[in-house]
């Protein structure tokens, strides 16, 4: 009897303890702010490639090309002189070449990972940054392209990495992971090339449509007849360049189904590719018998750490268009946050790996493994091993605060931290190894040529270009994507009390004003 009544109490004074709980609700931040209707998101992004070049953009289109052109420059230099012009030497005979190629692969994983992996999870916040993810990774691949096509040396013989028929019955070694890249990175392009423009269709049609319906109005709002004569043969070219590229899309139902089933075929696709591409890429290394490469670790530590960096090149061009072109409703704080927390975690899987290789270094019991990493922070590139710990590991660790996540230029400052920290990681494990191996007399010193800097700088110039031309002529953000995540896209939503299906759904007209 006792102990029923000290129950009775015990649940007495826990229900009256719970009776002054409040629960804290968790705030749903919209994916699109400002209270804008489908037509305002149809004339943002595309007003963006439908009105003049702003004028950054004509400033930084010569500066990217000149940039370019040091690529263009070095490479001329080493086809017509030798590799050797790169700076590599025994013992090192990997040098920024692979290097650059890891660095630039890691670099568009961000851009699969947001396109198929949150796509088949149901993440409507990819939906306005996707599409320059998708670009950024088929830029990136591009640029990755460069480094192991001409690090041959003979590059017009490139074409025996293909395992094609030929009079003298030679093969390719496909027991050698670098065969492997070749297969792996050119899926992975064609499989991203296809995920990128298969996306644009629709927005392609509704390009093709605004200037179908611009030309029939006949008005241009230009003040000399030379502009308005400019303007109508910029229309004439859309209509005709977005036509072929919207392949007949009309906006209908049946297209709408066929669509969204590629979609996620193609995401399902993709899907492993996110995961295998880097996989062998890490194989380059992870295959050797060198200390320091020689480890298990290195497959899931380079997929994290692609990530991370692909992540990291995203808020590095996000943001600031972000502020150039306005569109702080489409890619809000929300987006942000997120792309931050990911940074974090992936960052902190990185720093993991980092600690985890010196204790299996020291687990193993083997005085080569244990020498290599002891190298890496107290030898000869230790300086290239502090740059790199401190930007991968601690910067990423500031993104726990909600007042840096909030501060842009500081998340922008912090994600170029980010890929500078990546880089001197794949120089590191590369270069340290390879400087220091198994016979002590035949250590060396790793240092680039002004060819290896001008290239790799070149890359960035390359990047830049292609970029900036899919600024221009194709959608930034995927137009019907947005719409499904905003309020009015949701057939059970409801804004301000008011059932969202007793809104009046927008017309047609001529200014372009449509509801694709």
């Amino acid at each position: 009897m006792t102990a029923h009544t000290k129950d009775s109490n015990f649940d007495a004074e826990r229900e009256a303890l719970l009776s002054k709980v409040e629960p804290a609700l968790l705030e749903d931040q919209p994916l699109v702010t400002g209270d804008h209707d489908f037509n305002w998101v149809t004339n943002k992004i595309c007003k963006i490639v439908e009105t003049n070049a702003p004028n950054w953009w004509w400033v930084c289109m010569p500066v990217a090309l000149i940039t370019a052109s040091f690529t263009l420059m070095g490479l001329i230099w080493l086809v017509s002189t030798g590799v050797g012009v790169w700076g590599l030497a025994n013992p090192i005979n990997w040098g920024w070449a692979i290097v650059n190629f890891v660095f630039w692969i890691g670099i568009g994983h961000a851009g699969t990972l947001i396109s198929a992996i949150l796509c088949l999870l149901k993440q409507g916040w990819r939906t306005s940054i996707n599409r320059a993810a998708e670009a950024m990774t088929i830029f990136a691949v591009v640029c990755a392209g460069v480094f192991p096509l001409f690090h041959v040396g003979r590059v017009w013989f490139a074409w025996w990495l293909f395992p094609l028929p030929n009079a003298n019955l030679i093969w390719p070694q496909f027991r050698s992971p670098l065969e492997w890249d070749v297969f792996a990175v050119s899926t992975y392009g064609t499989v991203s090339v296809l995920f990128w423009y298969m996306g644009m269709i629709p927005d392609f049609s509704i390009l093709r449509d605004r200037a179908v319906q611009r030309l029939s109005k006949g008005f241009y709002e230009e003040t000399s007849k030379l502009r308005q004569s400019m303007a109508k043969g910029a229309d004439i070219f859309r209509k005709y360049f977005y036509g072929v590229l919207a392949m007949g899309w009309r906006n209908a139902g049946n297209h709408w189904r066929n669509y969204e089933m590629a979609y996620l075929l193609l995401a399902g696709l993709s899907t492993p590719l996110v995961l295998s591409v880097h996989t062998i890429v890490s194989f380059d290394f992870a295959v050797a018998v060198l200390p320091g490469w020689h480890t298990t670790i290195f497959p899931p530590y380079f997929v994290a750490g692609a990530i991370f960096s692909g992540f990291g090149m995203v808020l590095t061009l996000m943001l600031p268009l972000r502020a150039l072109y306005g569109l702080h409703d489409l890619i809000t704080q929300r987006h942000i946050d997120n792309m931050c927390k990911i940074c974090l975690g992936t960052g902190s899987i990185v720093g993991y790996a980092y600690i985890m290789e010196f204790f299996i270094a020291w687990y193993g019991a083997n005085p080569y493994e244990s020498f290599a990493f002891i190298n890496r922070a107290f030898g000869q590139y230790s300086w290239a091993y502090y740059i790199m710990f401190s930007c991968n590991v601690f910067t990423p660790q500031l993104f726990w605060f909600e007042s840096v996540r909030k501060n842009a230029a500081l998340v922008w400052i912090m994600s170029i931290l980010i890929n500078v920290g990546m880089w001197f990681e794949r120089f590191v494990i590369t270069v340290t190894s390879l400087a220091n191996d198994f016979l002590p007399s035949s250590w060396g010193y790793y240092s680039p040529t002004i060819v290896d800097i001008f290239t790799f700088a070149g890359t960035f110039g390359l990047f830049s270009t292609l970029f900036l031309m899919f600024l221009r002529f194709l959608p930034l953000m995927p137009i019907g994507e947005i719409k499904f995540v905003m309020p009015q896209g949701d057939p059970h939503g409801h804004s301000e009390g008011h059932d969202a299906h007793s809104e009046p759904a927008p017309q047609n007209n001529l200014d372009g004003k449509d509801a694709h």
